[in-house]
């Protein structure tokens, strides 16, 4: 069975089937799923839906570009979703470079505060980095004691060596099935897949050749082939030992 370790269900892309494509799933193949919240409000419709879907889990986090004018509290109330039996990690969290309108110090400063609270509650990470690799990888090392992993990874492959030194995860989206995919397949190629998973970002970026429609977890396995076919393993063993990955690294049984 497959794992999504990253797809967003309470986004309206979902309002009109979300039930149907959430009840289907462990029937296609996809056994495990992890919500990652973008702010409080999603973080606590992310864990709403683990509540309801027994192979649904979330992450409760402030994304990079939902920084801007959080409320006094905000860190308390994340750290008291993150309470929550069905909540396995901090996300999404990070630094998005490519969106002007938040500040990068404050992005920085918001990403600087969730890593800490990871630290204190022991658990791990999803980390969110768009064009801003250099920072993120920074400020993590600043976190030796934080694990988690690096969603939708586009960094280079010696970036993503370091990050496996340090002890952290990369997953994939469908990406890395366009033909104009270069770099994702030579880190891919330089990365254990012991330190691989796969993820839709459901609803964004369906993989080929669903290119261009909403995406769902039911399309995850094209991750696992085309993960297969670049480090020419079984499609078998793929889905296996990613699933393994995601279910060690976020403490589910």
């Amino acid at each position: 069975m497959l794992f999504d370790t990253h797809a967003h269900y309470y986004d309206r892309a979902f309002d009109a089937d979300r039930d149907e494509v959430l009840s289907a799933l462990p029937g296609s193949g996809v056994g495990l799923v992890l919500c990652p919240g973008c702010d409080l409000p999603t973080s606590r419709e992310a864990i709403a839906l683990a509540e309801r879907y027994p192979h649904v889990y979330a992450a409760a986090g402030v994304h990079p570009e939902d920084a801007l004018n959080l409320p006094e509290n905000w860190l308390t109330e994340l750290e008291r979703l993150t309470r929550h039996p069905k909540v396995k990690a901090i996300g999404e969290i990070g630094l998005d470079y490519y969106w002007k309108e938040v500040p990068r110090d404050l992005q920085k400063e918001v990403f600087r505060a969730q890593l800490t609270l990871a630290t204190q509650l022991n658990l791990p990470v999803i980390v969110h980095d768009r064009e801003a690799h250099g920072d993120c990888l920074a400020i993590v090392q600043d976190f030796p004691q934080v694990r988690g992993v690096f969603h939708c990874y586009s960094g280079s492959a010696e970036d993503a060596k370091q990050l496996i030194k340090w002890g952290w995860h990369l997953s994939f989206t469908g990406t890395i099935t366009f033909k104009n995919a270069r770099k994702a397949p030579e880190v891919i190629q330089a990365v254990p897949l012991e330190r691989l998973m796969v993820e839709t970002d459901a609803p964004y970026m369906a993989p080929t050749p669903y290119r261009g429609k909403r995406c769902d977890s039911r399309y995850v396995y094209r991750m696992a082939e085309t993960i297969a076919e670049i480090k020419g393993l079984p499609v078998e063993e793929v889905v296996r030992i990613t699933t393994e990955n995601g279910k060690r690294l976020f403490a589910i049984n």
